[in-house]
This record gives C-alpha cells, structure tokens and sequence, in this order.
C-alpha cells in the first residue's frame, strides 16, 4: 500500500483562511445568505474567487465552516463538581455565542430555514447539541429529583439565553450563574 503523497503547491495561509471565515461570519451576518456572495466575501478578505474556491466548492460549504467556526473555544469535559461542571457549560455557550457575529449568523440561518433548512440543522448539530447533551449529563449528575424533567430544565437554561438577547437589556454578563442558581442554587 503507497503513503498519499501531499498535495502539491504552496501551503496553505492560516491567515488568509480566518480572514475568509470572518468575512464570511460577517456578510452572513450583515446581508443574509441568499445576498451573500463568494465573490464579496474574497474581496473582503483580500484574497480572490479562485482561492476562496479552492477551500469552499459553493457557499453551502462556506457557511458550515462559519458555522463551525462559531465554537471558538470547547465545551469543557469535566469540573470539580457536577454543579460546576454545569456552569462552565453554560459559562462557555454564553462566552461563544456572544463572540463575533454568532448571534446575527443565526438570524441568518432562521431567515433562510424555509429555503436551505440544512444551513440551520448544521449550526444545531455543531453548536447547540452537543452543549445540550454536556449540561443534560452534567444535570443528570447533580442530587434533582426522580421526577425532574432534565431534557426540560436543560431547554430552560439554554433558552433563556436567546431570550434575554431579545430584551431591551440583553444578555447580563452574569447570566450563566444566574440562570444556574434558578433551578440549582450554589451549595
């Protein structure tokens, strides 16, 4: 069996890569995906059509990199207790969510469920699941009752996140512990 031989031509610019990724965080943003273009977004970032192509077949594409991008730092593993497991979850989706563009990339991808439903599955399979099921496993280890409903508290916690965006005072920077003390107050 033959070792793949690398692919030939100079490597790759990780500047010029984030700077795609952020123009087109940007313009996803700004304009919406269906006035989004391949060629604003090079122009942009400074780079041309061609090379944009050469990391993005079509715009679909693009925007799952956006989409991903979104992540800028991972949900963490474990903590010192179940508790604070659960607020360094919550810590991390707010600090993520509230980066860059993430929430107008959003509006986005609602505004185009109708006609490209695959863009805003993308941001919840890369995004918001896995955030789920880390704080549902964190609530699960905490001392709740029997009956607690954990797929509902953890909608809650979550959902009051876009929520509060949607006020007049926005997300407080203290909404992780807040919100958390809610329904499991600090021991």
């Amino acid at each position: 069996m033959s070792t793949p031989q690398p692919k030939a031509g100079r490597p790759r610019n990780p500047a010029l890569d984030q700077a795609i990724l952020t123009a087109a965080a940007h313009s996803l943003g700004e304009l919406g995906y269906a006035r989004m273009s391949l060629e604003s977004v090079a122009a942009a970032a400074g780079t041309t059509t061609p090379s944009l192509r050469r990391r993005y077949r079509n715009k679909a594409e693009l925007v799952a990199a956006v989409i991903s991008s979104l992540r800028v730092v991972e949900p963490p593993a474990a903590a010192s207790t179940p508790r604070a497991h659960a607020l360094a979850i919550l810590e991390n989706f707010h600090d993520n969510l509230r980066a860059g563009p993430a929430m107008a990339v959003l509006g986005s991808l609602l505004a185009e469920e109708g006609r490209h439903p695959e863009l805003l599955e993308s941001f919840k399979t890369r995004i918001v699941e896995p955030r789920r099921a880390l704080l549902r496993k964190a609530l699960a280890a905490g001392d709740f009752p029997a009956s607690a409903d954990l797929d509902v508290l953890t909608g809650m916690l979550i959902g009051s996140f876009y929520g509060s965006y949607v006020t007049l005072a926005g997300v407080p920077d203290d909404w992780p512990g807040r919100v958390l003390s809610a329904i499991w107050p600090p021991e």
